[in-house]
């Protein structure tokens, strides 16, 4: 098993809260690592999509009050929100007899239902990790453009070949529009999700135009955004918003969208390899796409991302919010030998931010002004890591 870097961070929220929440796209290995913490706890694992197991959970207050002392594992926990209130009591329970953390470990592939129902019902007594497919730290001994081109997700990325990997990549998006996705909402022509997920692959990195994706598909304004809030409630697609403090000038107001997988990107376009991709029109801003869903794997929970751009030209591809109020400005080029545009200077004289850094695909780090730097994306990742 490829070790990831989340097991350490959710061994501890276990350690110290009586139910964690540990959401994800499906197939990005939520289950495979709930399992490799369970090694070294007691512990009892529960598939909510296997009749039987849910049937064990016909009262779920009498089976899971025997099963106190154990780590709870529940898998797709979305499947089953009924379950919430319950876990709510056994967790008071467990605390009146002194037992205050690690009881459950709630697995679940969406972030709409699970948290609503969590949020709602397990206030003060769960918290929450988001467990992305692999990202460049956790794959170092592999190629960074094969990354790019497969993604992450592990079945896709440690695929024999391209063709295997495209493959899988295809059935995933054919699983998710024909049984995933109805899951979760309204019922939903998987044709018509298809064309909007593809129209989002062609946008790639673009400003959101709701009124133009509705026309395009045939369907409202209000229809259009409900399947794009539906995909990012799955996980699958990213809003990054703009920046929106007050800097005495006209800023773009919309958000910027990505298909947060760059490997599901290239199969809804049907780009089967690197020659492809290099020359297909989505190689630069999936590229960007790339960079940031990279950074923002590895990044600290409460740092927040946007970008910033103004109607005079400036604008900055991703910036990041500490809490304590530091930026840092990336711009990010598919550029062996990137230049620092006025646009980025412009910004960075707007915002002022602490640091500023341009992320190109070579391998090595340095000066391209006094107070910019060029680096490679593993060397950003880590250090966002570690602030």
């Amino acid at each position: 098993m490829m070790k990831r870097d989340l097991a350490p961070q959710l061994a501890e929220a276990l350690d110290h809260s009586p139910a964690v929440v540990l959401f994800g796209p499906r197939q990005s290995g939520k289950t495979t690592l709930a399992l490799e913490i369970a090694r070294d706890r007691t512990a009892i694992y529960l598939d909510l999509e296997s009749e039987q197991d849910r049937a064990k959970l016909a009262q779920p207050e009498l089976y899971l009050a025997d099963h106190l002392d154990k780590l709870v594992i529940l898998d797709e926990v979305h499947r089953t929100p009924g379950l919430f209130p319950v876990l709510r009591g056994l967790i008071d329970r467990a605390r009146r007899a002194g037992r205050r953390a690690g009881q459950y470990l709630l697995l679940g592939s969406a972030t709409l239902d699970l948290l609503k129902q969590s949020g709602e019902t397990l206030a003060g007594r769960v918290a929450y990790l988001e467990l992305t497919p692999f990202y460049v730290l956790e794959v170092r001994d592999r190629p960074l453009d094969q990354l790019w081109l497969r993604g992450g997700f592990p079945e896709s990325l440690l695929a024999p070949d391209e063709v295997q990997s495209l493959r899988w990549r295809q059935n995933f998006i054919r699983s998710y529009l024909e049984r995933d996705i109805p899951q979760f909402g309204p019922r939903i022509a998987a044709d018509t999700l298809r064309r909007f997920w593809t129209m989002l692959a062609h946008h790639q990195g673009g400003l959101l135009n709701t009124a133009q994706f509705a026309r395009n598909l045939g369907v409202d304004t209000k229809t259009a955004g409900a399947y794009l809030g539906l995909l990012v409630d799955l996980l699958l697609v990213r809003r990054l918003p703009p920046w929106h403090a007050n800097v005495g000038k006209r800023l773009v107001r919309s958000s910027k969208v990505y298909i947060r997988d760059s490997g599901i990107t290239h199969a809804l376009l049907n780009i089967p390899d690197k020659e492809t991709l290099l020359a297909h029109p989505v190689v630069g801003p999936g590229w960007e796409g790339f960079v940031v869903e990279n950074l923002l794997a590895g990044a600290d929970a409460n740092v927040q991302a946007y970008f910033y751009r103004s109607s005079g030209g400036a604008e900055i591809d991703l910036l990041l919010a500490w809490p304590d109020g530091r930026l840092w400005a990336v711009e990010i080029k598919r550029s062996l030998a990137p230049k620092v545009e006025r646009g980025f200077h412009s910004a960075c004289a707007d915002l002022k931010p602490e640091k500023r850094w341009v992320v190109y695909p070579g391998a090595e780090r340095y000066r391209l002004a006094e107070d910019i730097e060029a680096v490679p994306l593993a060397v950003l990742a880590g250090a966002l890591r570690t602030g």
